[in-house]
């Protein structure tokens, strides 16, 4: 696993933190949900990706075709 994919998780993270918290300022409740589910989308996709990697290295390794 490389370290770039855990950084790019904390900028998501760290990212979103400061916009809801812009958003729950103004009083955009309703826009701070929906920018937690976007960014829990776009991590879960680098995840999956990620474990697509991991499964494509286990059918080298085991030659499974």
């Amino acid at each position: 696993m490389d370290i770039e994919v855990l950084f790019k998780i904390a900028i998501i993270g760290f990212i979103t933190a400061i916009i809801n918290i812009l958003l729950k300022k103004s009083d955009k409740d309703e826009l701070t949900t929906f920018t937690t589910i976007t960014a829990f989308v776009i991590v879960l996709v680098v995840v999956v990706d990620m474990v697509g990697g991991f499964m494509e290295t286990l059918k080298s390794l085991f030659r499974l075709y």
